[in-house]
Parts: structure tokens; sequence; C-alpha cells
């Protein structure tokens, strides 16, 4: 008995891990709904560490928020508020500030925590300010119509003057639509859904090249960088959109795809991704069919992580 008994402990204490494991993801929904509200269209999403979930509306300019372990998000910044009538990129700083790329309003919006706006700052006439990225003290935002990539200044007091970076006459082949941005701190990876490649520039040269991809075609609306594991949301023609996972090499000039996702589904228009523990999540903006039909959601990446 006393063998039995201690054999049990052993098994229960394996067991205890896993379980806990296995909670946790039961308690994660697969499916967010984001907004009720017609129009909404939502497009970009950023998850912080501790699983709070922000959204944006490219249809209305409204930002939701919410946590992963909760199926539904709240109004976090009203449609139309402070200029922000339109709404794409978001990201949250390292003072935990909320950063907002205004889409056709040409601005690029920093709130804090609380909602509270703390600075706006404008590109141009006719600018489209799809996606950004943070580097150091600095944030690089793409410009899906002028075909640019913007720049500004990034500390504790705020945010400082949008001003060109790299602008559409420096970039090979000509861009048609810059989309996504990320970035390893030494150089940028930008998506050009146009021409069906991902730019490598250079953050101290400016140096422009295409990353090589031997095996397949590379670009994306939303981009993840993990390392040397870049996640890029595909349109893969014909309404089909995935997920595609790519290996790169140290110095990120060349990429071999590894994988790709199950297609979303019909008309979902998946946009942007992030990470969330030991899985992924897009936004299902339904864009191919704008403004889509209500709830919009985020999910679960299927079959990738």
């Amino acid at each position: 008995m006393k063998r039995l008994a201690f054999l049990s402990v052993l098994i229960l204490a394996a067991a205890t891990p896993m379980t806990t494991a296995n909670a946790t993801s039961v308690h994660r929904p697969t499916q967010y709904v984001v907004s009720n509200t017609p129009g909404d269209t939502p497009e970009g999403i950023e998850v912080t560490r501790d699983g709070t979930m922000y959204v944006t509306s490219v249809g209305t300019g409204a930002v939701y928020r919410g946590n992963t372990r909760s199926p539904k998000l709240s109004l976090f910044l009203p449609p139309g508020s402070d200029g922000r009538t339109s709404a794409t990129g978001v990201h949250v700083d390292r003072w935990g500030r909320v950063l907002v790329a205004g889409a056709s309003t040409s601005k690029l919006f920093l709130y804090d925590a609380g909602g509270r706006l703390l600075d706006v700052q404008h590109s141009a006439e006719g600018a489209f300010l799809n996606d950004f990225t943070i580097v150091g003290d600095a944030v690089y935002v793409t410009d899906s119509a002028h075909n640019q990539v913007w720049r500004a200044p990034l500390t504790r007091a705020g945010l400082g003057k949008l001003e060109p970076w790299i602008t559409r006459d420096r970039i090979q082949p000509k861009p048609y639509f810059l989309n996504g941005i990320v970035t390893d701190g030494r150089v940028l990876l930008v998506g050009e859904q146009g021409q069906d490649v991902t730019y490598r520039i250079d953050l101290r040269t400016k140096q422009v090249s295409v990353l090589d991809v031997p095996n397949g075609i590379l670009s994306g609306d939303g981009y993840l960088l993990e390392g040397h594991r870049l996640y890029a949301v595909h349109n893969a023609g014909g309404g089909k959109y995935v997920t595609r996972l790519a290996i790169l090499n140290d110095d990120l000039t060349a990429a071999t795809l590894v994988a790709d996702s199950t297609p979303g589904a019909a008309g979902a228009t998946p946009t942007t991704i992030a990470r969330d523990r030991g899985r992924l999540l897009w936004v299902n903006s339904q864009l191919d069919m704008a403004p889509g039909t209500p709830p919009y959601t985020v999910s679960v990446v299927p079959g990738l992580r």
C-alpha cells in the first residue's frame, strides 16, 4: 500500500503542471467579439504581456480594449474622437502609452493608459498611415498612399515631429502598397502587397533591398517578428488569407518559408496578428466585404503557433 500510495503521489505531481497549462488554455477563448457596431471593420491588434488586447477600427476610428481571458472587448476610445475617424496600427510603448495610426486621417496619436490624448502628430495631406514599429527612441510608420516610411522621435516626453524617412523614389522595385512593418533593432522589414515582396531597410544606412525568399512569396498586411521567425498575414488570392511562417537568416537578408496556417474563414479577411502566449491571434476585418457584418471578431490563427 505504501508503494502504491507513493506512486500515486508521483503521478499526481507530474500531472499538475499539465493540468494547470490546460486550465490556462481552456480559460482563454478561441474567438473574441470586438464590436457589434455596423461599419466598425476592425484592422489592427496589439496584445501585451499581461493579456491586454487592443483592436482598432479602420471604419470608424474606434479603439477597443479587453483581455485574452475574456471573450468580449469594450470601447476604449470612441469613434471620431480627437479627429480619429479611422484607425489601423496600434502598439503599446515601454511607458505603457498607446499609439494609434490614424489611417486616412494622416495622423499618429498617443494616449495614456486611461485613454487621455497626450499628443498627435500630422504627416502629409492624403497620407494613409497604416502600420508602425517602435525602435529605441523612434517610431517608423508605413504610408500606404505615398508608399514611403515616416519617422517620429518617441521618448518619455512624448512624440516628436513626423517626417519622411524613406521616400518612394528610394525604394526598388517601386512600391504600390506598403503595409506591415517590423524590426529587430537593426533593420526594418516592410511588406509590399502590390509587388508581393518584403523590403529590408537598414536602419543605419537606409539601404533598401528585397528579402530573398527562394521557395515562394512573402509579403504581409501584418507582420510579427520573433527572433528569426517571421509571421506574415499573406493574401493568397481569391479571398484566401493565411499566416505564413518564414525562418530568417542571421542578417535578415533571406528567408525560407516553412509553414502556412489554415486559410481564414470565407470573407473574414484577416489583416494583422499578435502573440498571446503559445498561440497567435488575427483580426477578422471583413475588408473584402466591407463594411462587413457584425459581430466583428478576433480569433486564433488555425493550424499555426
